[in-house]
């Protein structure tokens, strides 16, 4: 039996059970109500701001042709339940961060971030010019989902501590939340790795379940009260340059669609995903500064927690090279951005070096 046919027919390691209250598509005189499922918590700045927009221009762009109804974390699926609620036909769409789903396949971590992976601006060329949307389509062919980006986080911090991090021996027993290869790698160095949804970090960091935490960045994280909580905040982390949210739509759902339909879609997912970009790197500078106001130190880990987290990484990543698939969508993606990077490191970076040496002066 095909993994299709498979989710179609099972439980879907009780996903499928519970979304099962999910009512079917509506339709009302040719018009169609489609159901989204996200991971976050209403509210959450950047996650649940992308999944607001996309929503409200597919909804405004369709004139009533589709209207896209939106349902958070916990209110119809969990948090990590959205992609099997999607993939057996029990939800239309997901919004999510395509990492959470390694474990389905391993390529998926690769939609989201890596580490020393694609910055945001190198995701992005990978996905449209170097293959990456392709290799996004065929894997989501073996689980009956249609996705796009919509949504990108931007270079996402080392995260919270509630003591400072100075060497590799620090990380030794350290119960810290972060998921995707990143959680994975970090638990290579001796830390005992959490993947907690969103919307519970904050109660596990107040009472003591973990010792610290990434998230998002300043302007996400400040939203959530870290700074309430933890006084150490490391700003650059090697885990997630560039993390990308994504929509998923039901195969079916899509292939129901009218060609203007999806296009209309699309569109509005990449336009979601240019316009998130934009939303963290511009407040996260004015965020941090407010975090600093309240006595937050923000701190920067040691070259040898970075050669320690490097080799880890390659480690971790090097465990799935067996999987043909994983192989070429990890090939694909180093190589575009490797040649990203070949120049703006000789454009962009010493513009912008120069820039801010010259205005201070």
């Amino acid at each position: 039996m095909d993994r299709r046919s498979f989710l179609k027919n099972s439980a879907v390691g009780g996903a499928a059970a519970a979304a099962s209250t999910l009512a079917a598509p509506a339709y009302a005189q040719g018009r169609r109500t489609l159901t989204m499922v996200t991971s976050v918590p209403d509210g959450f700045a950047v996650f649940d701001d992308a999944a607001v927009h996309f929503v409200d221009v597919v909804n405004a762009m369709m004139d009533g042709q589709i209207t896209i109804e939106k349902r958070a974390a916990g209110q119809l699926v969990g948090a990590f339940e959205v992609f099997d609620a999607v993939s057996s036909g029990q939800a239309d769409i997901y919004h999510s961060a395509d990492y959470y789903f390694g474990g389905q396949h391993p390529g998926y971590y690769f939609f989201t971030a890596v580490p020393f992976g694609a910055t945001g601006g190198e995701m992005t060329s990978w996905y449209h010019h170097g293959g990456g949307k392709e290799l996004h389509d065929e894997l989501g062919e073996i689980f009956n989902l249609k996705s796009f980006f919509c949504g990108n986080t931007g270079h996402q911090p080392g995260g919270w501590f509630n003591k400072e991090i100075n060497t590799a021996a620090d990380l030794q027993g350290l119960k810290f939340r972060m998921p995707g290869i990143g959680g994975l790698a970090l638990g290579r160095t001796g830390a005992s790795i959490q993947n907690i949804p969103g919307g519970e970090i904050y109660q596990a960091l107040a009472s003591g379940a973990i010792d610290g935490a990434e998230w998002i960045g300043p302007f996400a994280d400040e939203r959530l009260g870290f700074q309430e909580i933890c006084e150490f905040y490391y700003t650059s982390g090697m885990h997630e340059p560039g993390s990308v949210l994504s929509a998923a739509f039901n195969r079916d759902v899509w292939n129901e669609m009218t060609p203007a339909q999806q296009a209309i879609c699309e569109t509005a997912a990449y336009a979601t995903h240019e316009w998130s970009l934009s939303q963290s790197n511009y407040n996260n500078g004015a965020a941090l500064a407010r975090l600093q106001s309240q006595g937050v130190k923000v701190m920067q880990f040691s070259d040898e927690i970075w050669d320690a987290f490097g080799v880890a990484s390659d480690e971790a990543l090097n465990e799935f090279m067996g999987d043909e698939l994983f192989a070429r969508i990890r090939a694909s993606q180093e190589e575009a951005a490797q040649s990203v990077f070949n120049w703006t490191s000789i454009s962009d970076e010493v513009f912008t070096r120069q820039r801010n040496r010259i205005k201070a002066g």
